[in-house]
């Protein structure tokens, strides 16, 4: 039986992404005709070679036949854009404070200038993208929020939390292959305009249209054991094991509220939630795509006993 080919370097090369496109195959397959939504955070935003490979990323998921829709915030350009206005931010209880001055620009600079530049750039690496804010088609409706202070409500202006989500625009335009991007601000019910936590705007997005997964893209790797670890991250959680590490101390600090985020989107009906560093060059493919991902997944508890059952959650 005469012996294999000798394989030389760069042949090697072409077959580990072969094997790596192989990997990919099964992946592809369960996730083709399912919908993922995708958190754009503003500190993602800010990284211009970080958002373009996003961005190519979710291309290549659309073209595979992935239904994804983008909620995306901007936190940092608004606080620019209010700098050069001479407007100092107001930050209360961690959300920002919005008066009528502080509304205009968030209207300008989150769902006009950045959501449409979004969508400029994902037609300009092939896809197809549509906006939906409040100059084209409006879709997250809300009303107004108030925190508990202790001398009683604190009122945060024109801030809102989303009430109802236009399902059916959504779906009407996944399953024609488009891209909805959607900015996180909220319709009220007098018509006036709401700026809305970017987090908690794309939960109420997975949450309506029954997404299979909401992606968070962040600044950080996920869920790690020891924070001065990167090599200790948890790449896969279920909704018990993340509420045992938060009891136990392993989650804490500014982690609590983000995976309590989480935890709260999995209650609501969403399969999985994904934490990953967006400005790992192609993150999403990384974590969507492979075996083993580059984040952590939060994986409500049923879903996890059907997967263990089958093959390793993704």
């Amino acid at each position: 039986m005469p012996s294999p080919p000798t394989v030389a370097k760069a042949q090697q090369k072409a077959i580990q992404k072969a094997d790596t496109l192989i990997e990919a195959l099964g992946w592809i397959r369960k996730f083709r005709d399912t919908t993922t939504v995708i958190k754009l955070g503003g500190s993602v935003v800010e990284h211009p070679e970080s958002l373009r490979h996003l961005l190519l990323d979710i291309v290549f998921m659309s073209t595979l036949g992935m239904r994804v829709v983008v909620v995306h915030g901007g936190g940092k350009a608004i606080s620019r854009a209010m700098d050069g206005a001479g407007l100092a931010p107001r930050f209360v209880q961690g959300r920002r404070y919005t008066d009528d001055a502080t509304l205009e620009i968030v209207e300008r600079v989150l769902a006009t200038e950045l959501n449409h530049e979004l969508v400029t750039r994902i037609e300009e690496y092939g896809g197809r993208a549509i906006s939906l804010n409040f100059l084209s088609t409006n879709v997250l409706f809300g009303e107004r929020i108030t925190l508990s202070g202790p001398d009683g409500p604190v009122d945060l202006g024109h801030v809102g939390e989303v009430t109802r989500v236009d399902r059916l625009c959504i779906d009407n335009l996944t399953y024609a292959g488009q891209v909805p991007v959607i900015p996180s601000m909220a319709m009220g019910p007098d018509g006036d305009k709401l700026n809305v936590n970017a987090d908690t705007a794309a939960t109420a997005v997975a949450a309506a249209i029954n997404a299979e997964k909401l992606v968070v893209l962040s600044d950080i790797p996920g869920v790690l054991r020891n924070v001065d670890d990167p090599e200790s991250l948890i790449h896969s959680l279920t909704a018990t094991e993340a509420r045992r590490l938060i009891a136990d101390g392993t989650i804490a600090g500014g982690m609590i509220p983000k995976i309590e985020g989480c935890l709260d989107t999995l209650d609501r009906g969403v399969k999985k939630v994904h934490i990953i560093d967006g400005r790992l060059r192609h993150s999403l493919l990384l974590e969507i795509y492979t075996t083993s991902g580059v984040g952590t997944e939060l994986v409500r508890d049923d879903v996890a006993a059907v997967s263990m059952a089958a093959t390793p959650a993704r």
